[in-house]
């Protein structure tokens, strides 16, 4: 599934030190209602597209400089084992 990908930090402060705490949202890129909003942090998210995406290196550290003040992704492929692994739940 194609989606959209958008951080904002969180004032959870149950994580480590040396990552900074948020919530990513999770949206069809097609424009059809479904957001979800994912917990976590700038650690586990940036493994979670390591791993599953095939997004070039480049764009990933370009991510995640700019996550400290809100970074986004578009048009993301995420297959469904990905998303449900996170909660987002497909029909």
């Amino acid at each position: 599934m194609r989606v959209n990908l958008l951080t904002r930090p969180s004032d959870r402060s149950d994580l480590r030190p040396g990552t900074i705490p948020l919530t990513l949202t999770i949206r069809p890129a097609c424009g059809l209602p479904g957001d979800y909003d994912y917990p976590t942090d700038s650690a586990a998210l940036l493994r979670l597209l390591r791993r599953w995406t095939d997004l070039p290196g480049y764009v990933l550290e370009g991510f995640e400089k700019s996550i400290p003040r809100g970074a986004r992704l578009l048009g993301v492929e995420l297959n469904d084992t990905c998303l449900a692994d996170i909660g987002y739940f497909i029909d």
